[in-house]
């Protein structure tokens, strides 16, 4: 018996199974595993554009050609009047729920306001707890709900799309207690292009540079099946890179220290191999005011490129700018850290807007370092959301 044998009551392909954010990367993969391994013939997939989604025709000439009956809706999952309509048009025949819609709108947690709240939480949160009221006297065979590693060990900059996918764990706990099937699965980031994975390469390149590389689909389906099975309510199906893990300067996440630290006591490394402002100071003042310049320039190539996930410095051309090599938010503040701590200078979050190339940035620390007549910034107004902002609006 295969694991999805396990994972589901015989008798589920006789009813309708309902995917949100059926239309989707992720959506797509896994109405066409509950159709292959489950034995599913009625789908239900839900998405904000229905019919007009991108993929949506081949998707459904794909489901019908494996024997499927399809239905395809537009719902908003943040509206509870659309959600009651999406759930009422299943009818009596629903078996089971996917709940793999979402929504992103990055920032820190300062960035916040109501509307980037709603956005995300609409979708995801709202969403399951709507579905949850709606179903919660049917007998279903399956609640599952995609909720997302960004809750635990992801990349920072996720505030609104982590508390989205922590509630999510916390109603399959609560399903449970009740007796009802649930089952939240926070994912790591899929090997497929999705509408949350647009624009976000470079935080996909730090998090496999960090030993967090993206899930392929066949393994992200199989830690599907496994975690349907497992009997438990929350589950974080990551894949994790442990030599890679291991080898990262870094301090490694709270939840994965035992990965790399396995005795106990606490984490005293660094975050950077080398944070010793004083002596980069001393070795600086002995050197010309161009020798300087090149020191500095060789400190943040290389720090640029381990940011990036790069082997070595000469990956990060002098003149070229950090936007076009990969560089976003989340990235340009973890250089920003490195080289505060590194240099023991106050630098600005919108460092590498302000001085967008290696280059430029090298000769930036020098002058902040040794003076040559130029001012300090004025860094009192500074926030890391400004950061965000400038650069939703270059990338």
């Amino acid at each position: 018996m295969t694991a999805a044998e396990a994972a589901v009551p015989a008798g589920v392909g006789d009813g309708a199974v309902l995917v949100t954010g059926g239309t989707g990367g992720l959506g797509g993969l896994v109405a066409r595993h509950l159709v292959e391994a489950y034995g599913v013939r009625r789908l239900v997939l839900a998405g904000r554009r229905g019919l007009e989604a991108p993929g949506v025709a081949a998707l459904l000439g794909e489901l019908e050609g494996l024997g499927a009956e399809v239905s395809v809706v537009a719902c908003d999952m943040s509206d509870r009047a659309a959600v009651v309509g999406l759930v009422e048009g299943v009818g009596a025949d629903l078996v089971g729920v996917v709940h793999a819609a979402g929504a992103g709108d990055n920032g820190l947690v300062g960035s916040m306001d109501g509307a980037r709240l709603d956005r995300v939480l609409g979708a995801k949160a709202d969403g399951a707890w709507y579905l949850h009221e709606l179903t919660c006297e049917r007998e279903l065979a399956f609640f599952v709900m995609f909720s997302s590693a960004g809750g635990s060990v992801l990349a920072a900059g996720q505030a609104n799309y982590a508390a989205a996918n922590v509630f999510l764990d916390a109603l399959a706990v609560r399903r449970r207690a009740e007796g009802l099937p649930a089952t939240s699965l926070a994912y790591g980031l899929w090997d497929v292009a999705t509408g949350l994975t647009e624009g976000i390469d470079g935080d996909v390149r730090l998090m496999a540079a960090r030993g967090l590389p993206a899930l392929v689909p066949a393994d992200a389906l199989r830690l599907f099946d496994a975690g349907l099975s497992s009997g438990r309510a929350a589950l974080v199906p990551l894949a994790v890179d442990v030599p890679t893990l291991k080898a990262h300067p870094g301090v490694p996440h709270a939840l994965l220290r035992d990965m790399v630290l396995p005795e106990a006591g606490p984490v005293v490394r660094s975050r950077t191999k080398s944070a010793d402002p004083a002596a980069l100071a001393a070795r600086l003042t002995g050197l010309s005011s161009e020798d300087r310049e090149q020191a500095l320039l060789d400190l943040v190539r290389g720090h640029a490129a381990a940011v990036l996930g790069h082997s070595g410095a000469e990956a990060v051309p002098a003149e070229r700018g950090f936007l076009d090599i990969g560089f976003d938010s989340l990235t340009a503040l973890e250089l920003r850290t490195r080289l505060g701590e590194v240099t023991g200078c106050r630098l600005a979050p919108t460092l590498i807007f302000d001085y967008p190339s290696a280059a430029e940035l090298a000769r930036h620390l020098r002058q902040t370092l040794f003076g040559d007549d130029v001012p300090a910034d004025d860094l009192s107004a500074a926030t890391a959301d400004e950061l965000f902002d400038i650069l939703d609006g270059e990338v």
